[in-house]
């Protein structure tokens, strides 16, 4: 069948599809013209008789010829003195005949009226017909591509030599390579392009897998290195010399608390990765926990001075407290490492204003220390990424890692400024 052919058949039943949608709605219309129709009829003959009536008792008023009309003495009657133009009604009270009026003339007047009307509805149904049956075609056109498509898939013979060439594809890719698979089958195309972009994703996720163990490994080789050094050297020299024992011990601390902070953060970030940081969401008072931060951070470091600031009170978002904690004592501890002792560190809390007049909650570090250039910026987030003009000061490389994970479970974004020599400011914006 040729590709005309495969077209025609779905075209077809689309049309087929709108012509019996557009034929309901049309029967649809006029039954509702048609009750519309008799409702108006009978409203109009009932207005007139009973405005016969009223004009017949006369009165003061409107009102008072109306009760007249309803009064318990009053009493109506429709009668026939053979065939339609002899119908009549009677209105009496009593024994009075207040009104004898034939039905037929008004009768002729009143349907004219009602067919007139009909005859103006089945023409507007005519002159829209054109137009609501093309604005159903084009309604139904994403169904009509997706017919074509089903029919195409249908058509397709999968035999066994075209699974073959595509197991024999497969069994040639290499994780380390970036080879696309090519089938050269022009029915596998949709095939080859699903397979080719999983691909790419999966040999993305392998550089970046390999690319965290080779960095880990290098991270991890230097305090290794260090505590075997000053072991042996304990060995040799420390059983005798109280100095060189000293120095030993006190280094092989450091670095086995160096260690040990760096296998806790790739735990967490290897967890992170796995799905396996349980995350307790609940109301949270920012301003509370920026407070506390603050507090700690008195506590611990008094070679710098910290301020809170609190742009806006009762902060609140869902969050996990105790992840926000951990993320800003990343970004305190920073600001800390990379600002010269005296200088200030500003915690803040508040509301950002966003396009729309809707407000998000933000939590921000303000150092006034090195600052970084342009294109670190850019890297800073980056697993063990570190400056070249940062390497002299202790750190890991992970910990902005984990501040971003937190983060991005959390909704939000950072909003980095930072210029060489002044200072870096951090904001963390959440779109909860």
């Amino acid at each position: 069948m040729s590709k005309d052919n495969k077209e025609l058949k779905p075209t077809k039943k689309m049309s087929s599809i709108a012509r019996e949608l557009h034929g309901q709605l049309v029967r649809k219309k006029l039954g509702i013209f048609l009750g519309a129709d008799i409702l108006l009829f009978l409203g109009l003959v009932f207005g007139w008789m009973v405005g016969s009536a009223l004009t017949a008792i006369g009165g003061d008023s409107l009102v008072q010829g109306w009760k007249e009309l309803i009064g318990p003495g009053t009493s109506w009657r429709l009668s026939s003195e053979g065939g339609l133009k002899g119908l009549f009604y009677e209105v009496t009270s009593g024994d009075q005949v207040i009104l004898h009026q034939y039905v037929y003339p008004a009768f002729v007047v009143l349907v004219t009226i009602v067919a007139a009307v009909a005859v103006l509805q089945v023409l507007g149904v005519l002159l829209s017909y054109y137009f609501e049956h093309r604005r159903i075609k084009e309604t139904l056109s994403p169904i009509n591509e997706i017919a074509l498509r089903a029919d195409e898939l249908t058509k397709l013979s999968f035999d066994d030599a075209k699974f073959h060439t595509i197991e024999n594809a497969i069994e040639h890719i290499s994780p380390e390579e970036t080879t696309e698979l090519s089938l050269g089958d022009s029915d596998l195309q949709g095939i080859e392009a699903a397979m080719n972009n999983m691909l790419k994703r999966m040999h993305n996720a392998y550089l970046q897998q390999a690319r965290f163990v080779n960095d880990a490994s290098h991270e991890l080789r230097t305090p290794i290195s260090v505590i075997q050094g000053y072991a042996n050297m304990l060995d040799r020299w420390g059983k005798e010399d109280e100095a060189i024992l000293d120095e030993s011990i006190a280094a092989i601390k450091s670095e086995s608390d160096h260690m040990n902070h760096l296998v806790e953060q790739l735990l967490f970030l290897a967890r992170g990765d796995a799905g396996r940081n349980t995350m307790e969401f609940k109301d949270v008072c920012l301003n509370d926990v920026i407070r506390e931060i603050y507090e700690e951070s008195l506590m611990i470091d008094e070679n710098h001075v910290y301020r809170y600031v609190a742009v806006d009170e009762n902060v609140r978002m869902s969050a996990d407290p105790s992840m926000i904690k951990q993320a800003m004592r990343i970004l305190v501890d920073n600001a800390a490492k990379y600002t010269a002792p005296g200088d200030e560190i500003v915690l803040s809390v508040g509301y950002q204003d966003e396009e729309g007049g809707a407000q998000k909650p933000y939590i921000q570090v303000q150092d006034s220390g090195m600052g970084m250039a342009e294109v670190d910026v850019k890297h800073m987030f980056e697993r063990f990424y570190r400056a070249d003009d940062t390497r002299a000061v202790q750190g890991t490389g992970l910990g902005l890692s984990i501040a971003k994970w937190i983060v991005d479970k959390h909704k939000g974004r950072f909003v980095v400024l930072s210029r060489k020599d002044i200072g870096t400011r951090i904001k963390i914006v959440f779109d909860k």
